[in-house]
C-alpha cells in the first residue's frame, strides 16, 4: 500500500479537531423523517456531491461512466475510521465502506443511511480475509483458536470477523488473547512475523506476500467459512433529507452499480488501469485480487441482506456493550432498487 500523502494527513488532523468540536445536524433524530419524500430522477442546478470511493471513481473514468449530470469532487477518503470523521466535519458526502463503520457510527451518534449495497456470489470460496497464522503457530481448525493471540481492530470489519469467527468455534472473547492493532497497511501481517500475535484476519496481497514470504518458516493460513463480503456506499441522514443531494446520490449509484459489472466484465482493464497504473501493484498481483473476488451480486432486495446485518448487529452489541439497534434503520430504501434497475436499463457490460 502506498504511503499516505501528507495533504491527506493534514486533512484527517482537522477532521479529527472538527470531530471533536461539535455534533452535526445528523446527529438529531428529527432528520429521519424527512427520508419518505421520493427521489427525484432529475438533479437540481449547482448540486455537488463529495465522494469518498477512490476505487470507483477509477472504473468509472476506465469505463467511461465519469460523466454526471451535477458537480463531482472525490476524496481520497475510505474506511470506516476516515470517512466518519469526514462525515463529522461536514466534509464527506458519501463513503464507500464494509458493513461495520455504518453500526459503530450509529452508536457514536452519527445518524448515517447505506443507500448501495454488493456482494460476491460465493463468498465462502471467495472470502476478503483469511486468518493468517505465525510461524512455529498451529492452527488447523478454528476450534485451534482457543487461547491464541488474535489482532483485533474495534470497529472495522476485521475485528467484527474476529468475533463472528469466534462464535462460530463455540469460543468467547475469554478464550483467546484479543490484541487491539490498527488493520491499516502492513501491520496485521507485520505483526504475525515478529509473532507479536498468533492469528490475524488478512487479505488481498497482504495474504499473497505474507504467505510467500514466511511460508517457508511455517506462516499458514485458513479459510473461516463465513461471508465477510458487504460493501456498501452511506451518506448521513441530513445530506439524504436534502432533495437536491439524494437525487445526486441516486445518479451516483447508478453509475456505482455499472461501474462494478464493468470491472467483472473487463478485467485485463481493470488490473492495467488499476492495480498496476493506480496502486502500483504488479499484473501478477492484480491478477490474484481479481481471482479472489470472483463474481458480483447486486441485489435488487435488501431483506436478506438487512437480516445479515441485524445478526451482525446482535453479535457486536452483545460483545461491546453497547446497545441493539435496528438493522433496517440504518438503510434508505428508497434507493433499494436503483442500482439493479440501473443495470436493467442497460451499461455498465
Amino acid at each position: 500500500m502506498r504511503a499516505r500523502p501528507a495533504a491527506l494527513l493534514a486533512l484527517l488532523a482537522v477532521l479529527a479537531i472538527a470531530s471533536a468540536c461539535a455534533r452535526t445536524e445528523a446527529d438529531s433524530p428529527a432528520s429521519t423523517a424527512k427520508l419518505d419524500t421520493p427521489l427525484a430522477d432529475t438533479v437540481p442546478a449547482g448540486t455537488k456531491l463529495i465522494v469518498g470511493d477512490p476505487q470507483t471513481k477509477v472504473a468509472l473514468k476506465l469505463a467511461g461512466l465519469d460523466k454526471f449530470s451535477f458537480e463531482v469532487e472525490y476524496a481520497n477518503i475510505s474506511g470506516g475510521p476516515q470517512t466518519t470523521e469526514a462525515f463529522r466535519a461536514n466534509a464527506l458526502d458519501l463513503g464507500s465502506v464494509a458493513d461495520i463503520p455504518p453500526i459503530h457510527a450509529t452508536w457514536t451518534g452519527l445518524d448515517v443511511r447505506i443507500v448501495a449495497a454488493q456482494f460476491r456470489q460465493d463468498p465462502v470460496n471467495h472470502p476478503i480475509y483469511q486468518f493468517g497464522i505465525a510461524p512455529g503457530v498451529t492452527v488447523k481448525t478454528l476450534a485451534d483458536l482457543k487461547d491464541k493471540r488474535i489482532a483485533y481492530s474495534p470497529g472495522q470489519a476485521q475485528g467484527a470477523l474476529v468475533l463472528r469467527v469466534l462464535q462460530k468455534a463455540g469460543l468467547t472473547k475469554t478464550d483467546v488473547e484479543l490484541i487491539e492493532l490498527p488493520s491499516t497497511g502492513d501491520v496485521y501481517p507485520n505483526s504475525l512475523s515478529s509473532g507479536q500475535v498468533d492469528v490475524a484476519p488478512i487479505g488481498g496481497t497482504n495474504l499473497k506476500r505474507y504467505l510467500a514470504k514466511y511460508g517457508k518458516d511455517g506462516a499458514s493460513a485458513i479459510k473461516h467459512g463465513l461471508r465477510d463480503d458487504p460493501g456498501h456506499l452511506y451518506a448521513q441522514t441530513s445530506t439524504l433529507a436534502d432533495p437536491a443531494k439524494a437525487a445526486a446520490i441516486k445518479e451516483y449509484v447508478k453509475a456505482w452499480a455499472r461501474a462494478q459489472v464493468w470491472i467483472r466484465a473487463h478485467p485485463k482493464e481493470w488490473i492495467e488501469g488499476y492495480y498496476v497504473k493506480d496502486q502500483g501493484l504488479t499484473v501478477e498481483d492484480g491478477q490474484y485480487l481479481v481471482d479472489a473476488a470472483g463474481a458480483l451480486d447486486l441485489p435488487a432486495s435488501w431483506d436478506d441482506v438487512i437480516a445479515r446485518h441485524q445478526q451482525t448487529i446482535d453479535l457486536l452489541a452483545k460483545e461491546t456493550g453497547n446497545p441493539l439497534i435496528k438493522a433496517e434503520d440504518l438503510y434508505d430504501r428508497r434507493y433499494e432498487k436503483v442500482a439493479a434497475e440501473a443495470l436493467e436499463a442497460g451499461g455498465g457490460t
